[in-house]
């Protein structure tokens, strides 16, 4: 499966909450969409965040800023322009570029460049798909200082401060992210199925990296990092729509070791090999539920400089969606992804944890609902680096609750309301003098969007 959880954070005011379109009344517009035009689509969103940097302003203030957004998308299948064949089910390409103006924050500024690819074909017993997102972020090269003081000997080490506060400005910086997804299935009989799987997940970030002393003390060095597996599963349809599958993946997870005049006291980085045994179910037992889910034991093999307990540890993964389309106007999607990670901010490796829930209604022609949930874990407890006075103990949580509301005027436009809280908390048992309360925060986003879709 692909990674769909991997350093789940909030986003700006105009993706803190995805709402869907209600169904409009049928109307006859003046020009029509060409069938391998699959989108094209303008939007505008103005939002507020009142703790840009998710902090408990105990310490360091909270910034506030309003958030101007614009966006567009165009999508193109090209699978019905070749005719005479009909080995391509789809071929999609889809550009989708946008820009958020921090008013009050200019620091945060950011415009993404967001491709997406995807593949389906089938030529008798043989099927593949093929699935790739590509973003270009362009944003500041300068990473946040989270510190109280620059002062030596201060009370100014920012490793108490929420792992989470310094995921959603990481997102705004200046990077290249990708994620990709590969299958080619054989079915050997109309019972049993053979597949080749592969996946990737990429992070380059072009943030600058500084040694953490005056006056920089506080500032985020994140490392470029990825993981790429790939291998078999085995299939057996317990009915038409419905199969249990077997897997098995070889991986590789990279983080870069930072250099030494950056992290002269700490040489470590968590690059790790790693074999997964998997177990899993995916298609329809029932006409409305989709379900694709897969578990198994994660065996770890750290490299000699990995500050870990065990350098050959033994991990579960658990990775799965369902959609319960529970009336033709109401659906409930839920995901989730549990897994051993390394960490953004370098060195200690961590386990990371998201469940999502997201309800949605079409309540009339014009009216749309939609609910969602989110909590993160990110617990570094499996980690050991001995450069630290209290190795390794953070655990840190993010709860996320929004909802939407989307009013459709006609079949091309609608305009939605969203508002997001996010909660940081510490679950470690530290002493207090080492887990002060500016580790936790909170955090609301509002947006106002429109959206005209040709």
């Amino acid at each position: 499966m692909p990674s769909a959880h991997a350093d789940q954070t909030t986003g700006s005011a105009a993706t803190a909450t995805t709402t869907t379109s209600s169904t409009a009344p049928a109307l006859s517009p003046a020009w029509k969409k060409p069938a391998w035009l699959t989108d094209l689509s303008a939007g505008a969103r103005e939002g507020y965040d009142n703790n840009v940097l998710l902090v408990s302003g105990l310490g360091l203030p909270e910034e506030h800023s309003w958030i101007s957004s614009a966006s567009a998308k165009v999508g193109f299948d090209f699978a019905p322009l070749l005719s005479g064949q009909d080995f391509f089910k789809t071929l999609t390409f889809v550009y989708s570029p946008d820009v958020n103006i921090y008013y009050d924050a200019p620091q945060e500024n950011n415009s993404g460049q967001r491709i997406g690819d995807s593949i389906k074909a089938s030529s008798g017993n043989f099927s593949l798909t093929l699935d790739n997102g590509f973003l270009y972020n362009i944003g500041s090269h300068e990473a946040p200082i989270y510190a109280l003081s620059q002062a030596p000997g201060g009370n100014t080490d920012d490793r108490f401060r929420n792992f989470y506060a310094q995921a959603v400005p990481r997102e705004r910086r200046d990077q290249i992210q990708d994620r990709g997804a590969i299958a080619l299935q054989y079915d050997l009989t109309s019972d049993f199925f053979v597949r080749a799987a592969a996946s990737t997940l990429y992070y380059n970030l072009h943030t600058i990296l500084r040694e953490t002393v005056s006056p920089y003390i506080g500032y985020q060095n994140w490392p470029d990092r990825y993981d790429a597996n790939g291998g078999l599963d085995g299939g057996y349809r317990l009915t038409k729509n419905f199969a249990f599958t077997v897997g098995y993946r070889y991986g590789h997870q990279y983080q870069m070791q930072f250099p030494e005049d950056v992290s002269p006291g700490d040489r470590h980085f968590s690059s790790n090999d790693y074999q997964r045994a998997l177990l899993g179910l995916e298609g329809n037992p029932w006409s409305w539920l989709n379900v694709k889910f897969a578990a198994g034991p994660d065996f770890r093999y750290y490299n000699s400089m990995a500050p870990v307990n065990d350098r050959h540890a033994i991990y579960p993964f658990v990775e799965g969606a369902a959609t319960a389309t529970l009336t033709p106007n109401q659906t409930v999607t839920f995901s989730t992804k549990d897994w051993e990670w390394v960490a953004s901010t370098g060195l200690v490796p961590y386990y990371d944890m998201a469940y999502i829930l997201n309800y949605h209604w079409n309540a009339t022609r014009h009216w749309g609902f939609d609910v969602n949930g989110k909590v993160l874990n990110a617990n570094f407890s499996s980690g050991n680096d001995s450069a630290g006075p209290a190795p390794s103990k953070r655990n840190d949580i993010q709860y996320t609750a929004g909802f939407g509301v989307t009013y459709t005027f006609t079949q091309n436009f609608n305009a939605n309301v969203t508002y997001c809280h996010n909660i940081g908390r510490n679950l470690d048992e530290l002493p207090a003098a080492l887990a002060p309360a500016y580790r936790n925060f909170a955090q609301d986003l509002v947006s106002l969007g429109l959206q005209y879709k040709f």
